[in-house]
């Protein structure tokens, strides 16, 4: 079959994009593949792509492609994340999906309707830009219907308490796009945006050993890929800076789905990101969050519910996306290539 690299700028690492309808329906199976199409990836030079895609198109007349994210993990190449889902990749879904025919040429103006099979959550992707290689997208978090806030919170309230290290260290735990393990800097000893994105092991270690404390409060695998967990603080110029963990180190910027929680819980009352929001003066609707790698700007709607306020939808403009290359990765003893080594490679 055919493995399609696409790069969406701002992610970890590439996905490679399959076409799920020549995959396994059995996970015990489909696994065993994916194994093998790790193997595949490490032999032609491309190991650090940690991101897969299964695509298809949708059977549901409201959307156009259905997408099931795996995400990769680092241990073994046969130990692999069903849980969440990942933004980026499913940007690259749809620049390989018009690249295959499973979707129309893309254009400006265009909007996919994308059913995310992990967790129930429907994106539509409008296309600002199309070109050979590229395109650039805003991506829009439907809520339909809208969801309450209170539902958002993992623990059923804004803030709860893990033990790490042996000291109990307050959190938020917010779900939207992604499940997400909130850590407020002051918590972490942190007074300033210059310490939070310092290249500290230190830091990364402790975020890491919250992030699977977390885990195990909730019942989920430690060792596994979700909840992301991310750092937060008051920015300069009325914006929101965050630090976040990816696999298998620190997010080069953050996750599209963490951009989206990140908005959806400064919505919240009393957690970390609403604190940070409020000590850096952000306004209700439009948050600009900065990284150790560049600027994101998210946008949330909220209503008034019968009950309490409602997300609608939340849209995070301006992400970019490049192809990379689109290989046969069956057999597998025949893909090991020049050309392919040096395509993929180009990621790094």
């Amino acid at each position: 079959m055919i493995g399609h690299v696409v790069y969406a700028h701002g992610s970890p690492c590439p996905t490679l994009v399959l076409d799920a309808r020549r995959l396994p329906g059995d996970d015990e199976q489909l696994l065993d593949r994916l194994s093998s199409a790790r193997k595949w990836l490490d032999a032609a030079g491309a190991g650090h792509v940690l991101k897969i895609a299964l695509v298809e198109p949708s059977p549901h007349p409201l959307f156009d492609l259905d997408y099931r994210f795996v995400q990769a993990l680092p241990r073994s190449p046969a130990a692999f994340d069903l849980r969440g889902s990942c933004g980026h990749s499913i940007l690259s879904s749809i620049v390989a999906g018009a690249e295959s025919g499973l979707l129309p040429r893309l254009t400006p103006g265009m909007r996919v309707r994308v059913m995310v099979r992990n967790n129930g959550d429907h994106i539509v992707c409008e296309t600002a830009e199309a070109r050979r290689e590229s395109a650039l997208f805003d991506v829009h978090f439907v809520q339909s219907p809208p969801t309450p806030l209170s539902e958002l919170l993992l623990a059923g309230s804004a803030t709860t308490t893990v033990e790490a290290d042996g000291r109990p260290v307050p959190v938020s735990l917010v779900s939207m796009g992604n499940p997400y393990v909130f850590v407020a800097a002051s918590a972490l000893g942190l007074s300033s945006t210059a310490e939070l994105f310092a290249d500290d092991p230190r830091l990364f270690d402790r975020l890491v050993r919250i992030r699977r404390a977390t885990a195990r409060l909730l019942g989920w695998p430690a060792d596994g890929a979700f909840p992301k967990v991310a750092a937060v603080m008051a920015g300069a110029g009325g914006r929101i800076a965050v630090r976040a963990v990816s696999v298998p180190g620190w997010h080069p910027t953050i996750a599209l789905t963490g951009a989206a929680c990140v908005a959806a819980a400064v919505r919240i009352e009393g957690t970390a990101p609403w604190i940070a929001a409020q000590q850096a003066g952000v306004p209700d609707g439009t948050v600009d969050i900065v990284t150790s790698g560049g600027l994101s700007s998210v946008t949330s709607a909220v209503r008034d519910g019968v009950h309490e306020p409602e997300l609608t939808w939340i849209t995070v403009r301006g992400k970019r996306t490049t192809t990379l290359g689109s290989f046969p990765i069956e057999p597998l003893a025949s893909l090991q290539s020049k050309e392919i080594t040096e395509c993929l490679s180009l990621s790094r």
